[in-house]
């Protein structure tokens, strides 16, 4: 019965790149996460009812538990969602995990330094997923303890 359990984590993906998209949805869903993707970090504020400028019924009424974000994207980078989440009260305790395909170390460690619990190289592989459950779990008893 332990796949209940897992069900109930609810992880929402963020990146430009279709292809990169679908595999981490994927590598996602096989781990038993449900799985809301977005193709931009403005899109992934929408979703979380993070910007002021949009009608409050795009928020939905689902919970996240886990963004994962990939950090080289138009518009607003991986790092800036990064910063919008862990600076807003209502998120600053959702685990959020960066995705690359540029080792560049100076990048990484400010991102692990303002927050990211985690650093993926791409492509994302089950195993890196696999590591993502400790954060979910983390998660769930700090809420408990609210």
């Amino acid at each position: 019965m332990v796949m209940a359990s897992e069900t109930q984590f609810h992880v929402l993906a963020v990146d430009d790149s279709i292809v990169d998209r679908m595999l981490i949805e994927k590598l996602l869903k096989t781990s038993s996460f449900q799985v809301t993707t977005v193709d931009s970090a403005t899109k992934a504020l929408r979703f979380l009812g993070l910007v002021d400028d949009v009608a409050s019924e795009i928020h939905q009424d689902v919970e996240v538990n886990l963004i994962i974000t990939d950090y080289c994207m138009p518009e607003m980078t991986g790092f800036d969602l990064l910063r919008k989440i862990k600076e807003s009260k209502s998120f600053k305790d959702i685990p959020v995990v960066i995705m690359s395909s540029e080792n560049v170390p100076s990048r990484i460690n400010r991102c692990l330094e303002e927050g990211a619990e985690e650093f993926f190289l791409k492509p994302v592989k089950q195993s890196d997923v696999n590591k993502l459950k400790p954060h979910l779990l983390k998660s769930r008893v700090n809420e408990g303890q609210e």
